[in-house]
C-alpha cells in the first residue's frame, strides 16, 4: 500500500458561492472517503442564505477525508473534504476556487413536498452576512473610521494605506444600532471573531456609568426568604419539534424584519372586475404566438404593473439611506415572490420592462421552474426594483405585504372569485379580484401610490389599454 504524504494531500475549502456570504450548511455529500473523484466532479451540495447549489472538486484524486457531517453549517473559506492527489497532477497552489456553476438536479429519489406555488413577501439578498477581510490587528480604541466606506452597508472595511487606520468591524445591524444609541465604534471593544464588533458590545459602550455607592450603615442581617426557584419550561419531544432556523428561511427572516422596521409601510387596496381580463387569458391560449408559453391572470397582471410604472416612472426607485439620495430606476427587474420547500424567494426578470408579452410569458415560466426545482441562482434574486406576490392561490381575498429590502412597491394578487357585480347599472355575476399595493412612504406619497394602483386596476378591467397606454 503507498504511504500518503501530507504533501499530495490537497484540502477544498468552502467556497464563496454567493457575493460575500459568510458561511454556507452542507445538505448532501455525494462522495466517501476512499472514493476516486476527478476535476470538475460535484462532491456535495450546500445551502446558502441565497440558495442550494453543488459544489465540483478542482482536482483529481482519492477522498481522504470529509471534515464536516451533512446539516454542518461551514464558515467560507474552512477546508471541508481532503483529497490525497499522488500520482496526479497537483497543483502548487491551490487557486481559490470559483463559484460553482448549477447543474441539472440528479434523479434522485425525494420525499414528497408541497408544490411550490407564487406566493409570499420577498427575500433580500442585502440581509446576507458577509465575512470581514483580513487585514493588520489594531486594538479597538485606536481604530478610525477607513477613508473608503462600505456600499448600502455591505462589505469588508475598505483597504487602507500605510498610516490610515482600519475601520472597526462591524455588520450592518450592529452600525445602525451604534447610530441610534449614539455610540461611537472606534471607542467599542469588540468581543467577537476576528474583532467583530457585536450587539453586546454596542449595549455595553452605551449604558451609563455607574456612580460609585455611597457608604452607608449596614443593618442587622435579617433571614432571607427560601427561594422558590422558577419553573423551567419542559420540552416534550412527543408535543412539540424545533426545527433550526438558517439558510433561505434565516435570510428571509432578517430582511422581513430589516424591512418592517426601516421602511415606512403603507397598503392601498382596490377591487376591481376582471372579467374582461379573464376572457383574453382564455383568448391568448389560443393564440399561435403564445403557444407553449404559460399563458394565465398574472401575466396580464404582470405586464398591467410594468405599463403602469412606465406611466409613473417615480414609483419605480430606492432610498439610500448612506447618502440621504433617492434613486430612480431607469429599469424594471420584476420580483415574483416563490415558496418553496427550503423557505420564500423572490427571483426577478431582467429588465421586465423591454419585453413583449410572450417573451415575459417565457420568462416567467422559466423563473417558475427553476424555483420549483431548487435551481435559482443567486444572481437571479438581486437588483430587484419590485415584486409580485400572489397570494391568491391559496383562496386568500387578499394581504398586505412586506416590501422586499430595497424595492419601492409590492403588489399582492388576491383570489379571483365569481361575484354579484353591477355591470352596465345591473347586478350580474362577474370574476372580481382585490389588489394590494404596499410602498415605502419615504419614496412613495399616497397620490403617486393611487395612481399607480388605479392605472393596474383600469388596465385589468379594459385590457385593451394596454394597447392604449403601452
Amino acid at each position: 500500500m503507498t504511504t500518503m504524504t501530507e504533501a499530495s494531500v490537497r484540502e477544498f475549502k468552502m467556497p464563496d458561492v454567493g457575493e460575500g456570504l459568510t458561511e454556507a450548511e452542507i445538505l448532501k455529500w455525494y462522495v466517501q472517503p476512499g472514493d476516486t473523484v476527478t476535476d470538475g466532479q460535484v462532491v456535495c451540495e450546500v445551502e446558502t442564505a441565497k440558495a442550494a447549489v453543488e459544489l465540483p472538486i478542482p482536482y483529481d484524486g482519492v477522498v481522504r477525508e470529509l471534515r464536516f457531517p451533512e446539516g454542518t453549517t461551514v464558515d467560507v473559506g474552512t477546508a471541508i473534504i481532503t483529497v490525497d492527489v499522488a500520482g496526479g497532477a497537483a497543483p502548487a497552489d491551490e487557486p481559490a476556487p470559483a463559484a460553482p456553476q448549477q447543474e441539472e438536479p440528479r434523479d434522485e429519489p425525494k420525499a414528497p413536498a408541497r408544490q411550490p406555488v407564487l406566493v409570499g413577501y420577498g427575500v433580500a439578498t442585502s440581509s446576507t452576512k458577509r465575512r470581514p477581510r483580513k487585514g493588520p490587528e489594531i486594538p479597538a480604541q485606536e481604530a478610525s473610521a477607513a477613508i473608503q466606506g462600505e456600499l448600502n452597508g455591505h462589505g469588508g472595511p475598505a483597504a487602507t494605506a500605510a498610516g490610515v487606520e482600519q475601520r472597526p468591524l462591524a455588520k450592518p445591524p450592529v452600525r445602525k444600532l451604534a447610530k441610534d444609541l449614539g455610540v461611537d465604534l472606534t471607542r467599542v471593544v469588540p468581543s467577537g471573531p476576528d474583532g467583530i464588533i457585536t450587539r453586546e458590545d454596542v449595549h455595553a459602550a452605551a449604558a451609563p456609568v455607574q456612580p460609585a455607592p455611597l457608604p452607608v450603615a449596614t443593618p442587622a442581617p435579617v433571614p432571607a426568604p427560601a427561594q422558590i426557584p422558577a419553573p423551567v419550561a419542559a420540552y416534550d419531544g412527543a408535543r412539540e419539534t424545533r426545527i433550526p432556523v438558517k439558510g433561505v428561511r434565516k435570510a428571509t427572516a432578517q430582511a422581513m424584519i430589516g424591512s418592517a422596521f426601516t421602511a415606512p409601510h403603507v397598503t392601498e387596496f382596490v377591487t376591481v372586475d376582471v372579467t374582461r381580463t379573464m376572457r383574453l387569458v382564455e383568448e391568448l391560449k389560443q393564440d399561435k404566438d403564445m403557444q407553449g408559453l404559460r399563458v394565465n391572470p398574472l401575466l396580464l397582471i404582470a405586464k398591467a404593473l410594468l405599463v403602469a410604472i412606465k406611466r409613473n416612472p417615480d414609483v419605480n426607485a430606492s432610498w439610500d439611506e448612506a447618502n440621504q439620495e433617492i434613486v430612480q430606476k431607469h429599469y424594471v427587474n420584476l420580483g415574483i415572490a416563490a415558496a418553496t420547500p427550503r423557505g420564500l424567494i423572490v427571483p426577478n426578470i431582467k429588465d421586465a420592462h423591454t419585453r413583449t408579452l410572450p417573451q415575459l410569458a417565457e420568462a416567467l415560466g422559466e423563473l417558475v421552474s427553476t424555483a420549483r426545482e431548487g435551481r435559482t441562482s443567486p444572481a437571479a434574486m438581486q437588483g430587484g426594483t419590485v415584486t409580485i406576490t400572489n397570494v391568491g392561490v391559496f383562496g386568500v381575498d387578499t394581504g398586505t405585504p412586506i416590501l422586499n429590502p430595497g424595492e419601492s412597491a409590492i403588489l399582492a394578487i388576491g383570489a379571483i372569485k365569481l361575484q354579484p357585480w353591477v355591470h352596465k347599472g345591473k347586478v350580474k355575476p362577474r370574476q372580481v379580484t382585490t389588489l394590494a399595493l404596499s410602498f415605502d412612504h419615504r419614496l412613495v406619497d399616497g397620490e403617486l401610490g393611487s395612481k399607480v394602483l388605479a392605472d393596474v386596476a383600469a388596465i385589468l378591467e379594459q385590457p385593451k389599454k394596454l394597447i392604449t397606454w403601452a
